[in-house]
Parts: C-alpha cells; structure tokens; sequence
C-alpha cells in the first residue's frame, strides 16, 4: 500500500524545531510532503516574562508553558506544518538543574510510556522518514536525549520509518560562524568548546533551505519570550542568512537504497 510522503520531526521544546530542522519543514511543505511535528514537552522551565529566569523569584512555570506553547503553533503556522501534536510532558530543565528531579519530567516518564505514545502516532501517520536528535541530544539536555531516546525506540518497534536521521551541525561551519561573529564584534555569551557539534566525516545529508530563509527567520522571531537566549537573531543579517540556508542530519539508518552523501531526506522515497 503506498502511503502519501509524510515527514516527523521529535522535538522537547518549543522553540527547537526551528533551527536544526526549520528550513526542512518549510520545505517539504512547499513539495507536498506532509510535515508531522511531535513536541514532547510544554517547555516550562524556559525563560517567563522580563527575561525571569527558572528559580528566580516571579517566575510561573504554567504561564510560561502556556505562552511558550502559543508561540509554537504561531511557528508552526510559519513553516507550515500540517500536523502538531503535543505530548505534554515537563520540562526537566537543563542538565544538573533540581527540575531533573521532578518524576512528572519527560526524562522520568518510563520509556514504555511516552514511547509507546510516539507509537501510536508513527502507526498513525506512517512517516517514511523520522528526525530527531543524536545519542547526546545534541548538547546534554536530558530532554534531547529523552526525545531521541523515544524517537528510536517508537522506530524500532513499529518498523514503519524508512529512514531515520538526526540533526547536526556541522563542527567546521560552527568554527568558521564563531570566528566571523566575534570579527563582526557581535557579543555572545556561548563559547563553543572545540569539540562541539558534529565531525563533518559523520554528516550524510546536506539540504539547501535557503529559499525558506524568511520562514525560518520568522519561526524563531515568534518564539519571543525566549528571544535572550537566541543569539542568531542578534547577527547582521547576512550572518543569519548563512546561517539559516543549509541544514545538516547524520542518517543512523535506511531500509532502502540510499547514496552515501544526500541533499535530500526523502531520496529513494520520492
């Protein structure tokens, strides 16, 4: 039975569809792919109003779920996504934070649960290709790594994704960004260790977003309440246009016939 090309992302928070895989919704949107996007927690222990932080006095994790939410299906709408379905769960808070403790936190919930539940969508919307994020969740946040943890785990036991991916940045564009930012004398309060992001040697699929760069840029405009902690959109824009146009996944498996190198998730597929 053919089934229409559909896309799942997994993502933990509002916010992180936009961009590692932002540009690739926007995308598939505009090729008639349907796009599915899974965001598993309400992202609580994100920033509230005012810039006050988790812990801090004044801060409402309820109503910071609520706008956070609000600012997701606004993004969504942007990069027109067909289906966005919400699990639910808490945010556990970054990691070491005493929110990791809290056994409603998406990282507590038994494997077989919230698994079980991305199941049930993937039976669902039979994707052909899932993505989320790699083994470490990208940069350690307990949530990421939940996410991918579910993500592979709902894969394995419905056996319907053709092909599995998982975001990444490529560590030499990280490096050259970086240098260019400080060169442009643009403050930021991240900087990168040397072994952040992932060795170019591992990335197997290369997706050319620039036509969605507006869309992408807009996604992560919308998510305002968390606009302190999103440095790209405080570089020059030319900056966020080299920033925003490529996108890059590692493919952890295919079952079909698949070149080495893509610039497309769905070859083979289409």
């Amino acid at each position: 039975m053919t089934h229409e090309l559909t896309l799942m992302a997994v993502h933990a928070h509002p916010d992180d569809e936009v961009l590692g895989t932002g540009g690739l919704l926007a995308r598939c949107a505009a090729e008639g792919v349907r796009t599915v996007l899974v965001t598993c927690t309400n992202g609580e222990q994100g920033d509230d109003s005012g810039g006050v932080k988790p812990g801090e006095p004044g801060h409402d994790a309820e109503e910071v779920a609520q706008r956070r939410l609000a600012e997701l299906r606004e993004s969504a709408d942007l990069l027109d996504i067909a289906h966005l379905e919400l699990l639910g769960y808490r945010d556990s808070g970054m990691d070491g934070w005493s929110t990791n403790d809290d056994p409603a936190a998406f990282a507590n919930i038994p494997l077989e649960t919230s698994a079980g539940r991305l199941a049930g969508l993937m039976e669902h919307y039979r994707p052909q290709v899932v993505v989320t994020y790699d083994e470490k969740g990208g940069y350690g946040h307990p949530d990421h790594i939940q996410a991918h943890r579910i993500a592979l785990t709902a894969a394995e036991k419905t056996g319907i994704p053709d092909k599995f991916y998982y975001t990444a940045i490529p560590r030499s564009g990280i490096k050259q960004m970086f240098e260019a930012v400080r060169e442009a004398g643009v403050e930021i309060d991240f900087d990168p260790p040397e072994d952040f992001g992932t060795p170019d040697e591992l990335i197997t699929t290369t997706l050319d977003v620039a036509a969605h760069f507006e869309a992408k840029r807009k996604a992560l405009q919308a998510h305002a309440s968390q606009g302190e902690n999103i440095f790209l959109l405080r570089l020059p824009e030319e900056m966020q246009r080299a920033a925003f146009s490529a996108e890059a996944f590692v493919r952890h498996y295919s079952r079909i016939d698949t070149p080495d190198t893509e610039d497309d998730l769905f070859a083979g597929l289409r």
